[in-house]
């Protein structure tokens, strides 16, 4: 496992897959492009890029990677930008980053409790009547760190290989209507605040409350509070939008053409709606962009010492997650702190060391012919535990 929100290797619907034998030789035929360092680079590339080649080869199309190691900086990629093609991954490819919108958006909450204009303990009621059964049990700190109870949304929707996922990609979702999908199912668990359970339903609320407390989309205020400031030049939240504005990596989605066959195909999923992901998931990003601005957030500059703590605290006993953060465990012991994100077509994690001298992003696009989780694990060993030469 990457985080502890069993967001990755559970729901991805690549572990148990096996795609056409010409799209897996396509992969496994692709090299490394190599590393792509400046002057500052850390001497021990070389074992790094191993890492990121074996996060190929485990199942994805292309892989891009940036690590940090004080003042130097290390870049690397491989495989191919696209199937089919030659071309190689841009260390600075644009990509969805998913769930890792969710640690943006957890920071402006924090900024608006900050700012006296939304509370930790605010009942979702207050700020959205009627809108979920429950409403006045439920705090905006629960949301916050998936001990809500409330059903993730997604149960409800046709997911890959299904033919009718890859009809809805250019439908536009509400956040209203994605919540009302949710309050139709039995919650995980009760009373809130018991247990932990992940939940985009939980973000979905969160867009919804900072909306109705600034007047403004949560995409305006991410993009005001966090994306300007901290000059995420290569970061956007689309909206609606379904392109990947700038140069980027083509993602995949399986599809089962025939719903009485085994067969499955990848079909060019890069354009999508991302109303769909919403408030939990819509972000694009880079390697770069990211690693900003998690150094930004754990550096302090975001948000008062107090909240940050709160940020860091685990929801529940003995938990990983905080409010809107996670934190894994390396091999070594070192303890890093960011977030991932799957969007389907596209898998990001972004985490560093609470000094923010050691960091690590890794992006790629999954083939769908494995499950890459392992291999990103090492790949974050070899990142926070290896040694440089």
């Amino acid at each position: 496992m990457t985080t502890p929100h069993v967001h990755t290797r559970r729901r991805r619907v690549g572990a148990a897959l096996a795609v056409t034998a010409a799209i897996a030789l396509t992969t496994a035929m692709a090299t490394s492009a190599g590393a792509s360092t400046d002057d500052r680079a850390d001497p021990s590339s070389s074992a790094m890029q191993a890492r990121v080649d074996d996060v190929r080869d485990a199942g994805a199309v292309g892989v891009l990677a940036q690590v940090r190691h004080g003042r130097a900086v290390w870049k690397s990629t491989s495989g191919v930008s696209a199937i089919g093609g030659h071309r190689p991954v841009s260390p600075q490819s644009r990509y969805r980053a998913g769930s890792i919108t969710k640690t943006f958006l957890s920071t402006v909450v924090l900024q608006l409790v900050a700012e006296g204009r939304i509370g930790l303990d605010d009942p979702v009621e207050d700020w959205l009547p009627g809108t979920i059964p429950g409403g006045d049990e439920i705090a905006v700190r629960h949301l916050l760190g998936h001990t809500s109870g409330l059903a993730d949304y997604r149960r409800t929707l046709s997911l890959p290989p299904s033919q009718q996922f890859i009809a809805n990609r250019w439908r536009t979702w509400t956040a209203a209507e994605l919540v009302q999908r949710a309050a139709a199912l039995p919650r995980d668990f009760d009373p809130p605040g018991s247990r932990f359970a992940y939940s985009n339903t939980n973000y979905t609320l969160l867009g919804m409350i900072v909306e109705a407390a600034t007047g403004r989309s949560y995409g305006h205020e991410i993009t005001e509070r966090l994306i300007r400031p901290l000059h995420l030049t290569r970061t956007s939240m689309p909206g609606t939008n379904p392109s990947i504005l700038g140069p980027s990596l083509r993602g995949y989605a399986p599809l089962q053409p025939d719903p009485t066959s085994d067969r499955l195909v990848l079909v060019d999923f890069t354009a999508v709606n991302p109303s769909l992901f919403g408030a939990g998931g819509e972000l694009i990003s880079t390697n770069a962009d990211l690693e900003r601005f998690f150094s930004a957030l754990l550096g302090g500059r975001l948000l008062t010492p107090e909240l940050l703590d709160a940020m860091l605290t685990p929801s529940v006993t003995g938990g990983r997650y905080g409010l809107g953060l996670t934190w894994r465990e390396t091999a070594c012991g070192v303890r890093v702190y960011g977030h991932d994100g799957d969007v389907v077509s596209y898998q990001a994690y972004s985490f560093t060391t609470l000094d923010q001298q050691h960091r690590a992003t890794i992006a790629l696009t999954p083939d769908f012919s494995g499950d890459p989780d392992d291999a990103v694990d090492a790949f974050f060993d070899e990142a926070f535990c290896g040694s440089p030469s």
